[in-house]
């Protein structure tokens, strides 16, 4: 266990935030936007973005907390879920804030609106602390490790 896993786990609460920017930029805008005479929120597709985005918030959330309050009970934290939670939520934030560029169409590609710079910020936390690409393989060879010395604890 190292500080690194630590960090992780740490930065993993941001993107969670991102996320709820994500949607309290998007909510309003498909309340307030009218296409075809109604609001843009009543089309099945942007509910089910609006859906997707609310749904990764609070799965990343309870990962979250589930994966500190287990390091913060004095036992250390697992490192294959200090890189697990924070390659989840880091990807969540990240498509949450496409989705939002999404429904705000081309005024969520400019900067008048908070989405772009979302997105930007959402896409750093796949890179910090090691790339998703490293939390892979950090989770995959303590998963074999485990596995291989019959200490797997749960899948």
């Amino acid at each position: 266990m190292s500080g690194l896993d630590y960090e992780r786990l740490v930065l993993a609460a941001g993107p969670c935030g991102l996320m709820a920017a994500a949607l309290d930029a998007a909510l309003p805008y498909a309340t307030q936007r009218k296409q075809f005479g109604q609001a843009i929120g009543e089309f099945q597709l942007i509910q089910a973005k609006l859906a997707d985005m609310y749904t990764r918030l609070q799965s990343s959330r309870a990962y979250v907390y589930a994966v500190a309050a287990a390091a913060d009970s004095g036992l250390p934290a697992d490192r294959k879920d200090c890189a697990s939670v924070i390659l989840m939520a880091a990807e969540n934030a990240t498509q949450s804030a496409l989705d939002a560029i999404q429904i705000l169409g081309g005024n969520g590609y400019i900067n008048d609106y908070p989405t772009g710079r979302l997105l930007r910020d959402a896409k750093l936390y796949e890179i910090g602390a090691g790339t998703s690409e490293i939390r892979r393989y950090l989770i995959g060879r303590e998963l074999f490790k485990e596995s291989s010395e019959g200490r797997l604890k749960h899948v």
